[in-house]
């Protein structure tokens, strides 16, 4: 397993592009003050000491160096060592509604927007507890299966958008049926689904997934997303609205009645999502509530120092740098003199 241990000092690798550019672009004026004095080969014959290439090797090494500094700040270490840790916390499926009804802006500036939000926050508040991610419209699947890995959860996170399933709908019971098989077999620890929805158009079957849910002693809380005043959905690639068969704006609303219902069957608690943090501070404290056991993780351990290795190729390359002289060698200049004659 390969880490870095300071890993904001790969930001410095920023500057390697504007080296780069710098470079050249000193080049380019330097050739073009040459061409103001006369014809660039007869210029270079006037001055046979100095060398066309070695100034870019030169630059070369430093820009390579600069490169490995960066690495070498951000300590770069190798696991050596696989355990598995056990660690109180408790196990947390996230079901996304990713339907296009979840594009309306009657929450900023989404309402995916602003669930995927609520969901990186909920995970930044998380130490031991395992999450999970599933997504939903008119099928589910999941999206990353239960993991202690928080810095994978947010990649996926990211990466979630309406066209990451086809089928049109809300298949809430499905969501439910696949959050209840994706928790580990462990008893004892506390599991619950957290459903982030704006409910509208559910299929079938809910009652029955949340009793199976139920059953297992899984909770069910609900987010629920949007206005129940509606609010039109933007249309893909411009300034209008999706409309319907008949040309008329579609309005999404929020169905509030549902989402109370599905949280009062699954032992929850129905929130609503606004503008304001308060949704993801009132889950925050349900979910601490849950019976903490220890969850078992496999964890890398016994990290080594790489950093000396990188350290000694740096040093080889200043010492390189410091060694290599802009001009031509004298000793090889003469014998090239001297060839000629």
């Amino acid at each position: 397993m390969f880490r870095f241990e300071e890993p904001a000092y790969l930001y410095l690798l920023l500057l390697l592009p504007l080296l780069a550019i710098f470079y050249l672009y000193s080049n380019y004026r330097k050739r073009k003050a040459i061409r103001r004095f006369g014809d660039p080969e007869l210029m270079a014959s006037l001055m046979p000491g100095v060398s066309k290439y070695r100034p870019d090797v030169k630059f070369t090494l430093v820009w390579i160096t600069v490169g490995l500094f960066s690495v070498l700040l951000a300590r770069p270490q190798f696991g050596s060592k696989l355990e598995t840790v056990k660690r109180q916390g408790i196990e947390v499926i996230i079901a996304l509604d990713i339907s296009n009804s979840m594009l309306a802006q009657d929450v900023q500036p989404s309402r995916l927007e602003k669930a995927k939000r609520l969901v990186s926050q909920l995970v930044d508040k998380m130490q031991n507890d395992k999450v999970g991610m599933i997504v939903f419209a008119g099928d589910a699947f999941t999206q990353l299966p239960i993991t202690s890995d928080y810095i994978s959860a947010k990649m996926f996170l990211e990466t979630i958008t309406p066209s990451l399933i086809s089928k049109q709908g809300t298949a809430i019971g499905a969501a439910i049926d696949l959050a209840t098989r994706s928790f580990t077999p462990q008893e004892g620890v506390g599991k619950t689904v957290i459903l982030i929805t704006d409910g509208e158009n559910h299929e079938g079957g809910v009652d029955e997934a949340i009793n199976r849910a139920t059953e297992k002693g899984i909770q069910v809380n609900v987010l629920g997303v949007g206005s129940p005043d509606g609010s039109p959905i933007p249309a893909e690639g411009g300034n209008d609205y999706r409309r319907d068969q008949d040309g008329n704006v579609i309005v999404t609303r929020l169905n509030e009645q549902m989402c109370q219902e599905v949280a009062q069957k699954g032992k929850g608690i129905y929130v609503r999502v606004d503008n304001t943090n308060n949704a993801q501070k009132t889950i925050s404290k349900e979910i601490d509530k849950l019976a903490k056991a220890d969850v078992e993780t496999k964890v890398y351990t016994d990290f080594n120092e790489q950093f000396q290795a990188v350290a000694w190729i740096i040093l080889i390359l200043l010492l390189g740098e410091m060694l290599i002289l802009e001009s031509k060698n004298p000793l090889f200049r003469n014998i090239h003199l001297f060839s000629k004659k």
